[in-house]
């Protein structure tokens, strides 16, 4: 009989959560930071910003599976995948600075050539990071608590990043002139995020040994996973989350800049509004995940994820009700609301990847974990780029006005109320939309503990418990 695994050390899930800095941190300046810098730093029109990010997620449909795959053969040749994330650190300040240098090139053909090279090597990078450590998540441990246990340390860190990199980048880019400040804060950021990426690399040890050789190479393994229903059922849970996440993030500053504080934004007067705003949403993620990680142990890791999608759909829902220029108590109070609804539906997509990736050993006869990795990447940066690009796309037609970089053009201080009730019409609708979408492959989802323990039970047994209890699923 297979001996209980040991729990994790505090000192390897820490290790671990380090680089999640980097990946909940990034992801909340691409969302929050990104969208106002392509229109008002760089002048692109909103659907040319739109464009740049649907085809950065066409190139990683080609390098992300690949980068999943080159991630598996090199945990087999050096029996670990922390070497790579290691190697990209420093790429990661190279790529950033580029991201964010304001290209005022008076041509907007040129500006957006390179405001979508510049992107494109930093997807590339990031990809370089991520994938790696997504399967390295499945490999410090096959234990389902555990996972899940790891997973909470792992998300803590995210969010904690997710509040510094809502808050200070703002504060570090009015501190300078121009858009000067665009270049410190890519700088001062993609610093920190190289040291987190480096702890990680360095300390956290997988628990799970690699295999003695890779399988060969076929052609058909890079998209292999889509053939297990679990995966299948784990990427819509996940994107559904994921994209109506960007979504709301994109167009929180634009709601709080152009709708609720309008008239302060009109008169060129700046508020913390948005700012206290995004950290109390973010802070009741932290919060709320005790809660839900009782849940996960009193039912199971699909109903936490019901759980916080049916609160976050009511709290985005209650936008409709807040007038324009009220009290900031009415933001406070939704942030709280929808901080504590998002942390479930959040948490769950990362808990429930490990458990994924154990039934593909037992339908594959591998852990492919790079493989699973790069497609959920993929993903996870698809359901980001299309739900900025929705965004964007629809602002344009609701006839938002994107900054005139030309010499001596006025700031963009108010938008029409087209724009305005756009913004607001899609922040509310968005995760009524997606979120039921995730709420309903969760009603299908049947890996819970019980089903968990059958899988790994069954990597021991014969070609026929296998299949037995791969149907089950």
């Amino acid at each position: 009989m297979k001996e209980k695994p040991q729990g994790l050390s505090l000192g390897r899930k820490l290790a671990f959560a380090f680089c999640d800095f980097f990946g909940g941190g990034i992801f909340n300046i691409i969302n929050f930071i990104y969208p106002g810098y392509i229109v008002l730093a760089v002048g692109l029109p909103a659907y040319q910003a739109g464009v740049v990010m649907l085809i950065a997620r066409f190139f990683d449909a080609v390098t992300d599976p690949l980068l999943g795959f080159i991630s598996d053969r090199i945990r087999v040749r050096f029996n670990t995948r922390r070497g790579a994330m290691l190697i990209s650190a420093p790429l990661v300040v190279v790529s950033m600075w580029l991201m964010f240098y304001p290209w005022g090139d008076p041509s907007l053909t040129v500006r957006f050539w390179a405001a979508l090279g510049s992107y494109l090597f930093f997807v590339l990078i990031q990809s370089s990071i991520m994938i790696p450590y997504y399967s390295l998540s499945v490999e410090m441990t096959d234990d389902y608590t555990e996972r899940a246990r790891l997973t909470t340390v792992r998300l803590g860190f995210s969010i904690f990043s997710s509040i510094v990199c809502v808050a200070l980048p703002g504060i570090i880019i009015n501190a300078y002139e121009g858009n000067d400040g665009y270049i410190a804060m890519s700088l001062i950021f993609s610093v920190v995020f190289m040291i987190c990426i480096a702890i990680t690399s360095l300390f956290a040890k997988e628990g799970i040994p690699a295999p003695t050789k890779p399988e060969p190479f076929r052609i058909l393994d890079l998209i292999r996973p889509f053939s297990l229903k679990p995966f299948r059922q784990y990427l819509a849970i996940f994107l559904s989350c994921q994209i109506t996440m960007a979504i709301m993030s994109a167009l929180f500053f634009f709601y709080i800049d152009f709708y609720f504080c309008s008239e302060a934004t009109a008169a060129g007067e700046s508020t913390m509004v948005g700012m206290l705003g995004a950290a109390l949403m973010f802070g009741m993620q932290i919060v709320a995940l005790p809660f839900y990680m009782a849940v996960i142990k009193k039912t199971s890791k699909t109903m936490a994820y019901i759980l916080g999608s049916l609160l976050w759909i009511v709290g985005a829902l209650a936008l409709f009700a807040i007038p324009a220029n009220s009290n900031p108590v009415f933001v406070y109070l939704l942030a709280a609301v929808l901080g504590f609804g998002i942390s479930g539906p959040g948490l769950i997509p990362h808990a429930i990847f490990g458990d994924v990736v154990d039934c593909g050993a037992l339908k594959f006869g591998e852990r492919a974990s790079g493989a699973f990795a790069g497609i959920a990447n993929f993903a996870n940066k698809v359901a980001q780029a299309i739900g900025v690009a929705i965004v964007m796309f629809i602002l344009g037609l609701a006839g938002f006005v994107e900054q005139d970089i030309s010499e001596g053009a006025a700031l963009v201080l108010s938008q029409p109320e087209t724009a305005q009730q756009a913004i607001i019409v899609v922040m509310a609708l968005a995760p009524l939309v997606f979120m039921s979408v995730g709420i309903f492959f969760c009603t299908r989802y049947r890996l819970d503990k019980d089903k968990h323990a059958e899988v790994l039970a069954a990597l021991e047994g014969s070609d026929e418990e296998k299949a037995a209890v791969l149907e089950s699923l």
